[in-house]
């Protein structure tokens, strides 16, 4: 029997089990490299060291692009499968995606964001779920900070966190990109 896509917020898809955690490299020496990508949700800038992604960055709101740093080396040829993936994902073909990632934080950071990576395609989590996975009870508030400063939005879903009583709260990208992408996880933005 298939169900219809829910019309309300926060969205659940069927999911076979929860995904494991990624593991992220440590981010390699040597020039930032950039490219900006177009996406339903506006431009995306991508950052990488040359062998894995180190940041996705939706701009600050609408209308506007993220911008990238003038050191930074424009270099498109390293984000051939990045762009794919992103391209299948938003087309809702893809679950999970599997580029290499290394994102830059502190200890807790890089936790918190490991954490993020196990809330599967089309399920949601709140700040303190996140917080009781890490064995830190009480620390939704760092883990809402950690998922502030998550450098690679999208892939380290951060977009699936919700309020503890289930409403949509904070994104860097504004609300109205995280509930676009919830949607496009239920099948209801398609």
């Amino acid at each position: 029997m298939t169900s219809a896509p829910q019309d309300t917020l926060p969205l659940s898809v069927a999911a076979a089990s929860t995904p494991d955690p990624v593991e992220f490299a440590a981010p390699v020496e040597g020039p930032t490299r950039y490219d900006v990508v177009l996406s339903p949700i506006g431009d995306l800038l991508l950052t990488s060291d040359g062998v894995s992604l180190t940041g996705l960055h939706v701009g600050p709101e609408e209308g506007r692009s993220p911008s990238p740093e003038p050191t930074w080396h424009h270099d498109p040829g390293v984000f051939g499968q990045v762009r794919k993936q992103l391209d299948s994902y938003f087309a809702g073909e893809l679950r999970e995606f599997d580029v290499p990632l290394a994102p830059s934080g502190t200890a807790f950071q890089l936790s918190a964001w490991r954490a993020l990576t196990t809330v599967g395609y089309g399920r949601t989590a709140s700040y303190g779920e996140i917080a009781a996975a890490l064995g830190r009870q009480g620390a939704a508030r760092a883990v809402g900070m950690a998922n502030n400063r998550n450098p690679i939005s999208i892939i380290v879903p951060c977009h699936r966190v919700v309020g503890a009583n289930g409403k949509l709260v904070g994104y860097g990208g504004g609300v109205s990109r995280k509930e676009y992408l919830l949607r496009l996880e239920s099948g209801a933005q398609r």
